[in-house]
């Protein structure tokens, strides 16, 4: 069995966003594959919310370009599998044209009265009582076939950014390889000439502790703390780790 685990933490503002983006992502598509009942709504309303707030597809936008010059260079090199990188620029192109229109993410979820309604109520303790929100109530009630679409349908409203910043994360990770490295007395620090955006820690979970990063574009730090004390721990850690462009 393995008990490694992966932390990773963002070390600019828009990094930071598209993480939490892709978390409530996960979320939901968990939420797809088994029936959670009232819990599906929860990363939905998250999502809703982080959109309504801030329009990602400027960042968004100007990411895929960027990234479709660098892998148009990858393209022309011998001996790269072009393939595979034409796919990747294909997808790209392809995303990039549902964010290109002036309707706003998640506007439509908006005038649903249904969620309306469920959104008014969430953030109270213990509001899923069907005496509080009878239409829930009802809802649950229907075969999970018929909720199922439902909730594919909602998330439809926010499939313009996510499959992209899907698709961003997965370049900015693949920047790195994992390469060990050991924490002396439970810390770990390093710098970089180039600019980095994520720091991926990984660590067997037997060693009993877990990082805390911290850090900007060129440096960062690595504080390994005892899960049972929660204090830093002074102890060698061997770990494994991504500093990624």
């Amino acid at each position: 069995m393995n008990n490694d685990l992966i932390y990773e933490q963002p070390l600019n503002e828009k990094t930071r966003s598209y993480l939490r983006l892709e978390y409530l992502a996960d979320q939901l598509n968990l939420h797809l594959d088994t029936d959670y009942q009232h819990h599906c709504f929860y990363p939905l309303f998250s999502l809703a919310e982080l959109t309504d707030r801030c329009d990602y597809r400027t960042d968004i936008l100007k990411d895929i370009d960027k990234q479709l010059v660098i892998l148009a260079k990858w393209h022309a090199l011998p001996h790269v599998d072009k393939s595979q990188i034409q796919n990747i620029i294909d997808q790209l192109n392809a995303s990039k044209a549902p964010l290109q229109t002036n309707e706003r993410i998640g506007c439509h979820l908006k005038q649903d009265r249904f969620i309306a309604a469920l959104k008014q109520r969430f953030g109270m303790p213990g509001a899923c009582c069907n005496f509080d929100l009878p239409q829930l109530h009802y809802w649950l009630a229907k075969p999970w076939q018929e909720r199922q679409l439902d909730l594919n349908n909602w998330i439809e409203n926010f499939l313009p950014i996510l499959k992209p910043i899907q698709l961003l994360l997965e370049l900015t990770r693949s920047t790195a390889e994992f390469i060990t490295a050991e924490a002396q007395q439970g810390f770990f620090q390093g710098n970089s000439p180039q600019t980095l955006s994520l720091i991926r820690v990984q660590i067997d979970n037997t060693q009993d502790c877990y990082p805390t990063i911290s850090g900007h574009k060129n440096r960062y730090a690595i504080h390994f703390v005892d899960f049972e004390n929660q204090k830093h721990t002074d102890k060698l850690v061997k770990f494994k780790l991504a500093t990624c462009n």
